[in-house]
């Protein structure tokens, strides 16, 4: 008998939906008509031990106790998911051949491991175990992956990464949660000072930029332009590019800040010949974006419709889930698999037939093209955000989900058309000795960007590129007949938005604060995964260290106090980006479980240390917690891992039932 594990009883509902029929339905499973079998799990079935599953004396927090580490992992079953782990165990020892059919990422991956391995599948059994990668819930597309089983054997380094993220959260956000609060109380402080290596640096970004609005203080400068006609009445503007000179009158950003300065300038190129010094015109192309990854989605749908980064995933696994018109949506891969390029035709054509604002869009769209999306190099267990063969049930969508679907459906259909063509142009004259320069952007083909609602503007760009500019040669005789000072102020840098602050999280780097870290961090790096960017600023709004003022997201007085308490490294993203880039490292084989956790450990010891030596006094201010939002924490989404608080030494209440997980080989 062949079992398929999946996720969740959705995915188990599609790949039935794929197999032959009659079937069965029971408790817990579906029976097919050969004796094969389709059972789920409902998330996480098994939690990590409780710390008093460990040893009874942790059930109080005392600072003696830290930190606390097992030497022996344990599981615990999760108490209204048991009944489905019971049925589970019974079919998995039943069946002959094991297919796992967990979600394409890192979290899906083991928590289909974690119930194997918890149920002792002997280990010729746990070798021969299939994977069955599903990104697109359609009938067609699970027949397809049916056909293309994997061993499961080939993603076990996938695991021990997903299972050393969970261990080290665990650890960290344990220890250093019980320290703080701890030491908060003493400090009269009754509320709980939660900690995690994602949330915490997400909270001093967030506090950090706060600071730098508050204490910003706005300067004036100056720019030149120079109003210049040609021999044949055409006319444009050039920008003077300030010599090294001026430089005493600059600031570091080479902004002009002196008026005399600037009005002097001005005064002296009105009604000047001026001399053309270079001219470059050249026509070039621009490809079309990538498809959306989940994290590019939220950010686009933030900017464009102010949907918080948890509306689009909840949106995103509705389109995914009940729809099936998206494929599977917590992907931080923004490529696709050379083979899916024979689905678009299908999927285009799909949505013709969907009507509203993508119809025209698809109409126009050339399935032949193959542009540089298509990676296999890129691709790993999933690919990007598109539309599947169903988005023709565009109709049926409730507004939220039109936007979102609309977003993604476009995105891909810029792969199916040409490249944006345009002319750059560049200007330097010469004024009474003064450099300027002009540049322009001239729109040739709209390509792609005949898709975008704008029709292809660059907001970013349109101060100062020009839409055209005259045809020039080297040397050419043109007049200047006025110079005018252009007043502007410094502006402090902009308060964190959804997207914004999601775009900090995906680009972190940025942030990092250690140059040696910085430059080894690659672009996909990041705080936190796809999976859980959204559920985690949403729990800092839970706890009251966030809050939103319109669009913008603030720390809270608590939020501020709290990161003003926290040693440097805490606050910081440094440690959480190496961390990512050591679990990245663990996943493709190429760095160690044991030694990031060996090396986890020993910091964690030194955090504890500090967070011993801080005084008192350093908490005595903190405001009181707001409608007692750190309350033992629970949650009902599927693809979260709560943080669940374990501990080390190995004594346990008989009433739990647990099970030993060793360290991953």
């Amino acid at each position: 008998m062949i079992l398929y594990i999946a996720e969740k009883p959705s995915l188990a509902r599609a790949i039935a939906a794929a197999l032959p029929s009659p079937q069965k339905k029971e408790e817990g499973c579906i029976w097919l008509p050969n004796g094969d079998c389709i059972s789920w799990c409902i998330g996480h079935l098994l939690e990590q031990a409780e710390p008093h599953q460990y040893n009874p004396a942790y059930k109080t927090w005392n600072l003696d106790h830290l930190p606390i580490i097992p030497d022996d992992w344990q599981w615990q079953e999760k108490a209204n998911t048991k009944k489905q782990l019971s049925i589970l165990k019974k079919l998995i020892k039943k069946a002959t051949t094991l297919v796992h059919a967990g979600d394409p990422d890192r979290e899906g991956q083991l928590l289909v491991d974690e119930v194997l391995h918890y149920a002792n599948v002997p280990a010729q059994k746990l070798k021969n175990t299939r994977r069955l990668l599903v990104n697109d819930l359609t009938p067609a597309a699970i027949k397809k992956a049916l056909n293309t089983l994997r061993s499961n054997t080939e993603f076990a380094a996938l695991s021990r990464s997903a299972l050393g993220r969970a261990r080290a959260d665990w650890l960290y956000g344990l220890n250093l949660t019980r320290a703080y609060t701890i030491k908060g109380r003493q400090a009269g402080y009754q509320g709980v000072l939660s900690i995690g290596r994602v949330q915490t640096p997400i909270l001093g970004l967030v506090a950090m930029r706060d600071k730098e609005r508050e204490t910003f203080v706005p300067k004036n400068f100056y720019q030149v332009w120079a109003n210049i006609q040609t021999p044949q009445g055409e006319s444009f503007q050039a920008k003077w590019l300030p010599s090294d000179a001026c430089r005493p009158y600059m600031d570091e950003e080479n902004r002009v800040l002196s008026l005399p300065l600037a009005q002097n300038v001005a005064n002296r190129i009105s009604n000047k010949p001026a001399t053309v010094i270079d001219a470059n015109y050249k026509q070039k192309k621009q490809s079309a974006p990538l498809p959306y990854s989940l994290s590019a989605l939220q950010i686009d749908a933030a900017k464009a419709f102010s949907l918080s980064a948890q509306q689009v995933l909840d949106t995103c696994q509705t389109l995914y889930e009940r729809h099936q018109m998206i494929t599977y949506p917590r992907s931080d891969c923004r490529y696709l698999p050379s083979q899916q390029h024979k689905d678009a035709p299908a999927i285009i054509d799909a949505l013709v037939r969907s009507g509203g604002d993508i119809q025209q869009g698809a109409k126009n769209a050339d399935a032949s093209r193959k542009n540089k999306a298509w990676n296999d190099k890129q691709v790993t267990a999933h690919h990007a955000i598109i539309p599947t063969t169903q988005a023709h049930k565009a109709a049926s969508l409730s507004k939220t989900e039109a936007l979102v679907f609309n977003l993604i459906a476009r995105q891909y259909l810029m792969q199916f058309y040409p490249d944006y063509d345009y002319l750059a142009s560049y200007i330097k004259v010469d004024i009474e000795g003064g450099l300027f320069e002009a540049k322009g952007n001239t729109p040739i083909a709209l390509g792609w960007k005949a898709l975008l609602p704008n029709k292809g503007k660059n907001k970013d760009t349109e101060d100062e590129n020009q839409n055209e500019l005259p045809k020039l040669n080297k040397n050419d005789a043109l007049w200047c007949d006025q110079g005018q000072v252009q007043e502007k102020i410094t502006t402090p840098p902009a308060a964190f938005t959804d997207a914004t602050l999601l775009a900090a999280m995906t680009g972190i780097s940025r942030f990092v604060t250690d140059k040696d870290i910085r430059a080894v961090l690659k672009e996909t790096d990041g705080l936190g995964t796809e999976a859980t960017r959204a559920s985690i600023i949403e729990l800092l709004f839970k706890r009251g260290f966030l809050i939103r003022q319109g669009k913008q997201i603030h720390a809270s007085q608590t939020g501020r106090a709290f990161i003003d308490c926290l040693p440097e490294q805490l606050v910081t993203p440094d440690m959480t980006a190496k961390w990512e880039a050591a679990l990245n490292g663990i996943s493709l084989g190429e760095a160690s479980y044991q030694e990031f956790m060996t090396q986890l450990e020993s910091n964690l010891n030194h955090l504890l240390t500090a967070s011993r030596d801080m005084p008192i006094s350093a908490l005595q201010n903190l405001p009181a917690p707001t409608k007692n939002p750190f309350a033992k924490r629970k949650t009902s989404s599927p693809k979260k891992t709560p943080r669940t608080r374990k501990t080390t030494t190995s004594t346990t209440p008989s009433s739990h039932k647990k099970r030993r997980s060793k360290a991953p080989s």
